[in-house]
């Protein structure tokens, strides 16, 4: 684990990857990627269709030194792989906790990817957490899956909302001490 100078977040470097700061060139992949409605209908909070300036809005949430958000791209240029797979963040939360949140790109589901990505991010854990939770809606077990064989623990069933189906949906909450 490094630190970019430029703004303070950790690069963290896996065999397959780096987790690296958001930076203004990934608006492109972001979009095709996150516009894709299978990636949207598993988050909270992107929409579908993505609205004109979502994409830029994000990246330069994601940059500002005032954020309440990590994010960090998937990159797998170091070993020649795509310069963006998905993305992980970590939302500061009270009590020294935080929220993961994660996405990848449909062309890299079920290579391991979102369980190594975690992993690394827990390992690192860059914010000094004593605990991270997540939420997965119940429609999307493999999520679930990355979750459990990271580690973090079922803590209950909730419900959130869900901007791209518009809609309130149930979700599984999960949690991991460290």
């Amino acid at each position: 684990m490094s630190l970019d100078q430029t703004d303070q977040q950790p690069v963290i470097e896996t065999e397959r990857f780096l987790l690296r700061p958001l930076r203004k060139s990934d608006a492109g992949l972001i979009a095709h990627y996150a516009g894709d409605e299978r990636v949207a209908r598993m988050t909270t909070s992107i929409p579908h269709p993505l609205p004109p300036g979502a994409v830029e809005a994000y990246v330069a949430r994601a940059m500002a030194p005032d954020r309440e958000e990590d994010i960090w791209a998937i990159d797998g240029t170091p070993s020649g792989g795509d310069e963006l797979k998905g993305v992980i963040g970590l939302k500061r939360m009270d009590r020294n906790q935080s929220e993961v949140g994660f996405w990848i790109a449909p062309a890299f589901w079920n290579t391991g990817l979102a369980s190594e990505a975690l992993e690394a991010l827990v390992q690192a854990n860059p914010l000094g957490n004593a605990a991270m939770f997540a939420s997965v809606f119940q429609d999307n077990p493999a999520s679930a899956r990355v979750l459990i064989h990271c580690g973090f623990e079922y803590l209950g069933d909730a419900e959130t909302f869900c901007v791209a189906r518009d809609s309130t949906v149930p979700t599984w909450t999960y949690s991991r001490k460290q």
